[in-house]
């Protein structure tokens, strides 16, 4: 299979050096682009795929009428907070 390039970047010659001082024992320069590039790849992908399971969760709960309403949630959320800080405050 034929390689392709990725476009060269400008930088200013300060950052250079801060990345050329993060550089493991023999790894160049463009191996650390490279591994950088498709570490932000994967991520974006990552982040896409989980966004379309919370709107397809979001349909599903629209459609079927169930979850629970976030005043519901909002509310055992501080009830929790609240019992959590008076056992805190009791240790203390």
């Amino acid at each position: 299979m034929k390689t392709a390039t990725i476009p060269p970047i400008r930088v200013a010659p300060e950052f250079r050096i801060e990345v050329e001082d993060v550089l493991e024992q023999g790894e160049t320069l463009s191996e650390f682009v490279e591994n950088a590039v498709r570490q932000t790849v994967l991520k974006r992908k990552h982040q896409a795929e989980f966004l379309r399971r919370g709107i397809t969760a979001i349909e599903e709960t629209k459609r079927t009428g169930g979850g629970i309403a976030a005043e519901v949630v909002v509310a055992k959320l501080e009830a929790k907070l609240a019992a959590a800080r008076r056992t805190q405050s009791q240790h203390s």
